[in-house]
C-alpha cells in the first residue's frame, strides 16, 4: 500500500519510471539545442493543442473513475442505514411482542448477529480476501462455519437466504405479521441491490483502452514538447517537460487508482471501518457491552 502520496519526493518516487523519461526527453532536446541542432525545434501552437486535447482525455477517465469510486460510497451508506434499519425491525418486530418468547429473543439475536457477519464477509468478499482467515470473521464464526461459507459460490447471498428463512419460519409460527414479514423481506431486497451494485463495480474493470491510449500519447507528447519550448527557455526546458508531463500522468493514474473503489490501495473506500462502525451499532441494540473500537486514521491519515 502506498502512504507516501502526500510529498513531492513521494509522487515522484511513485511514478519514477515515468520522471526519468520526461527529464532525459527534455536533457536531450535542450543538449541538441546547445549543440546548434536548431531544426530540430517544433512550432508551439501545434503542441498546445495537443496538450489540451491530452489534458481532455486523461481528466474524462478520471472524472468517470472518480464516478465509480463515489457511487461505491453511496452504496456503502446506504449498507450502513439499511443495516440500522434492518436490525431495528429485527428488534421491534422479532424481539418484543406478545407470546414466543423464547423463540424471539434467540431469534432475534441471531439474525441480527447473523447481519453483523453478512457485513463482514461483503466487506471481504469485495477485497477479494480470504473468508478463512480474516480476523474479524474469526471472532464471530467457527471454523466449521466459515468453511461453509467458502463452499458457496456467492456468501453473501447465502447469508440473506438464511435470514429470509428465519423470517418465514417466524410467520408460520405467528411469531410476526404479515405486515412485519413484508416490511422486512423489502428491507432484504435493499440488502441484495446494495450488494449487486457494489459487485457490478467491482466485476466491471475500466476499459483499458483508455489508460494505454493516454499513457502513450502523454509518452510522446513528453518526446515532443521539450522541442517547441527549447528555444526560448533553454535548460529550463528540462524542469518544465517534467513538470507539464507529470501532471498528465499523475492526472491519468488517479484515475486508475479510483477505478476499484474497494481495493486495499491507499485511497480505497475504508470498508474495515465502515464493518466496525455497523457491528458496532448493531450490537449496542442487543446490549452487548464488549463493543470492539472504532477504527480511526493511521498517522498517515488513511482509514482502512
Amino acid at each position: 500500500m502506498v502512504s507516501n502520496q502526500g510529498s513531492i519526493w513521494g509522487l515522484l518516487h511513485w511514478q519514477s519510471r515515468f520522471a526519468g523519461i520526461f527529464t532525459g526527453a527534455g536533457a536531450a532536446a535542450a543538449l541538441l539545442h546547445t549543440l546548434g541542432l536548431t531544426w530540430l525545434e517544433l512550432p508551439t501552437v501545434p503542441l498546445a493543442v495537443v496538450g489540451g486535447a491530452i489534458g481532455i482525455f486523461v481528466s474524462f477517465r478520471t472524472n468517470s473513475a472518480y464516478d465509480r469510486w463515489w457511487e461505491g460510497r453511496k452504496l456503502w451508506g446506504r449498507l450502513i442505514n439499511t443495516s440500522r434499519h434492518w436490525c431495528t425491525q429485527v428488534v421491534g418486530y422479532v424481539g418484543e411482542g406478545d407470546g414466543h418468547d423464547d423463540l424471539r429473543k434467540e431469534a432475534a439475536e441471531r439474525m441480527v448477529r447473523r447481519h453483523v457477519h453478512y457485513v463482514h464477509v461483503l466487506r471481504i468478499l469485495l477485497r477479494k480476501q480470504s473468508l478463512k482467515h480474516d480476523e474479524e470473521l474469526r471472532l464471530h464464526l467457527s471454523a466449521e462455519e466459515r468453511e461453509r461459507l467458502v463452499d458457496e459460490s456467492n456468501a453473501t447471498h447465502a447469508l440473506l437466504h438464511d435470514q429470509m428463512m428465519d423470517l418465514r419460519a417466524l410467520h408460520r409460527a405467528g411469531a410476526i405479521t404479515d405486515f412485519q414479514q413484508s416490511d422486512m423481506d423489502e428491507s432484504l431486497r435493499h440488502l441484495l441491490d446494495i450488494q449487486g451494485g457494489c459487485e457490478r463495480i467491482k466485476g466491471t474493470p475500466f476499459p483499458r483502452g483508455y489508460g494505454f491510449i493516454a499513457e502513450r500519447l502523454i509518452l510522446a507528447y513528453s518526446i515532443l514538447f521539450p522541442f517547441a519550448i527549447v528555444a526560448d527557455t533553454g535548460w529550463l526546458c528540462v524542469p518544465l517537460n517534467l513538470l507539464v508531463c507529470l501532471a498528465f500522468i499523475l492526472i491519468s493514474e488517479a484515475g486508475r487508482v479510483l477505478e476499484d473503489p474497494f481495493s486495499m490501495f491507499w485511497n480505497g473506500l475504508p470498508l474495515s471501518a465502515l464493518s466496525r462502525k455497523i457491528e458496532v451499532n448493531l450490537r449496542q441494540r442487543l446490549g452487548d457491552d464488549d463493543l470492539p473500537p472504532m477504527l480511526v486514521p493511521d498517522r498517515n491519515g488513511i482509514l482502512m
